[in-house]
């Protein structure tokens, strides 16, 4: 089996109609299509839902369920917020300041840029509580295949320490050196 790429990712939203409007006036996406039931089509289950599919862009589709009769919406309490997250390439740093004064100025609150190395990041939260995040690349010569060379070893330390490895500290270290 060879994976083509990914056809959509679905997340619960609290209110579809808000959610749709949220993502045309902040990210620019456009409603794709709207799916709506009474009974689930894989479990036969009676649970009305409607499913709504915003185009992330290049063939990219991001999906909501509003399931209105299941509990309130939450998340998982367990995990912290800044790790389950949706994130979403734009163009270059200019692109990326851009779209934090445009998000800034829609009253939400943004954090960043946040320098990753490979990419610097801002963040924000979709009215449903959802984690987004904004990328541009950033040009760093040789950084994307020494880091690829490195994860094999960087998981097998991992797995055995449960400790974060060195091998890519050049990441967040002022000075680096790739061919160390």
């Amino acid at each position: 089996m060879k994976i083509k790429k990914i056809h959509h990712v679905a997340y619960r939203c609290k209110d579809a109609k808000e959610t749709v409007k949220f993502y045309k006036d902040v990210l620019n996406m456009d409603l794709l299509l709207a799916i709506a039931e009474d009974q689930v089509p894989s479990t036969k289950a009676p649970d009305p839902y409607i499913h709504i599919f915003l185009d992330a862009g290049q063939g990219n589709v991001l999906a909501f369920f509003e399931i209105p009769n299941s509990p309130p919406m939450g998340r998982d309490e367990n995990t912290p917020s800044w790790v389950q997250h949706i994130a979403f390439e734009i163009g270059n740093m200019d692109d990326l300041l851009a779209a934090k004064n445009h998000i800034e100025a829609a009253g939400l609150d943004v954090i960043g840029p946040t320098d990753h190395y490979l990419f610097k990041s801002i963040y924000f939260f979709d009215p449903s509580g959802h984690r987004l995040e904004l990328c541009a690349n950033v040009e760093r010569p040789g950084a994307l295949e020494k880091l690829y060379e490195l994860a094999p070893e960087m998981i097998e330390e991992w797995s055995q320490t449960k400790r974060a490895p060195r091998h890519a500290a050049f990441m967040h270290e002022k000075e680096f050196n790739l061919e160390s």
